[in-house]
């Protein structure tokens, strides 16, 4: 949220002392302690994580076998939204291995030698993990092809006819990869994991026990009411309701006495522009701008960007698939089309018949 942008909308509301004392807590998460906070209210263990049931048993499971073999688990692939847990996964199955546990991602390896390096620099039994693998250099991604089945790979010294490649012996380890674009992957990379999952979205009972939990650990009091509301509007990822969570806290110590209540959890969330759904301004102004300007659609997906102000991929990434989960948006091979509880979450009645032809806007 941009400070500078609702200073002025709140001026009306708050006093000077209060915006500055608010503004502190905000900047103060934004330098660093966000991160801090986050590392903080992460499950350490399996027993530990609230929720995605069947993937925590089938990764148990894994680890258990492994761990009476005294191997290396296999390779896990971690499928999924942004949010929903894939780096704490990683995380807890180097813990649970009581192996180090090396961090990397798909867009930092550039070349084949970044790999070799990261790998030559594993020890036996290190779990590595690869945020984006997806995104990984095709160089590198046939490289990691042989380290991840025969744990070694060939550095090749030299250009020409005179280039020579010498085999680099590397320690048995376990590749955790996690993806938000399964289907970006090719079938060689993604047949060599022993283990894939898919993160799920939560429930709406189960963010209410990840927002207790995370209030517990913040020394936060809340009310069983407040806590229902923000995992209400938290859109099914529990990133989203530890953010809520914490602006919510912000708002409580510095309008309230500190305890999250219903009216104190509906005050700041309405503040932060996140309604009773879970939609935020962005998402909003996809939806007012699909109605109100285009008729409903069907709509290209960069001509509705340019109507909200932003980038195409803000849009197609960010706002479009909570509204495609949510009813409200639908993709069509014409464009974008705003559905009847769309118009209905404005405030407005859908026309009867279509008003727009899509055929002046770009395509899908």
């Amino acid at each position: 949220m941009n400070w500078d942008d609702t200073e002025t909308d709140m001026d009306d509301d708050l006093t000077q002392a209060e915006l500055t004392h608010l503004q502190r807590l905000t900047d103060a998460d934004a330098d660093g302690d966000d991160r801090a906070v986050e590392a903080a209210l992460r499950p350490k263990t399996l027993d530990e994580v609230i929720g995605q049931v069947r993937v925590r048993d089938q990764l148990g499971l894994v680890l258990e076998a492994a761990r009476r073999r005294g191997r290396a688990p296999d390779h896990v692939l971690l499928s999924g939204p942004p949010g929903l847990g894939k780096t704490t996964l990683a995380m807890i199955i180097a813990a649970e291995m009581s192996t180090p546990l090396r961090l990397t991602s798909g867009p930092a390896i550039t070349h084949a030698g970044d790999l070799a390096a990261i790998l030559s620099g594993l020890n036996e039994g290190d779990v590595l993990f690869v945020d984006e693998i997806h995104r990984m250099s095709r160089p590198a991604e046939e490289m990691l092809y042989m380290a991840m089945e025969d744990f070694r790979v060939d550095v090749v010294i030299g250009k020409g006819p005179g280039a020579t490649a010498i085999p680099l012996e590397i320690p048995s380890f376990t590749l955790v990869g996690a993806t938000t674009r399964a289907g970006l992957l090719p079938g060689p990379l993604r047949d060599r994991f022993g283990f894939t999952a898919h993160l799920e979205f939560y429930e709406a009972h189960e963010l209410d026990r990840i927002v207790h939990r995370s209030a517990g650990l913040l020394d936060v009091h809340l009310t069983a009411e407040g806590s229902s509301e923000i995992a209400s509007r938290s859109r099914g990822t529990p990133r989203i309701a530890n953010r809520l969570l914490r602006r919510v806290r912000d708002y409580a110590q510095v309008r309230a006495d500190g305890v999250l209540t219903l009216p104190v959890a509906k005050a700041a969330l309405e503040m932060f522009e996140v309604d009773e759904s879970g939609l935020d301004r962005l998402d909003r102004g996809v939806l007012d701008a699909l109605c109100r300007r285009f008729g409903g659609g069907p709509v290209g997906i960069s001509t509705l960007a340019v109507a909200v102000g932003e980038e195409r991929e803000t849009v197609e990434e960010v706002a479009e698939p909570f509204l495609v989960r949510s009813g409200l948006l639908a993709r069509t091979p014409r464009g974008r089309v705003a559905t009847p509880a769309a118009w209905r979450h404005l405030g407005l009645t859908p026309p009867a018949v279509p008003t727009v032809d899509s055929t002046l806007f770009d395509e899908v």
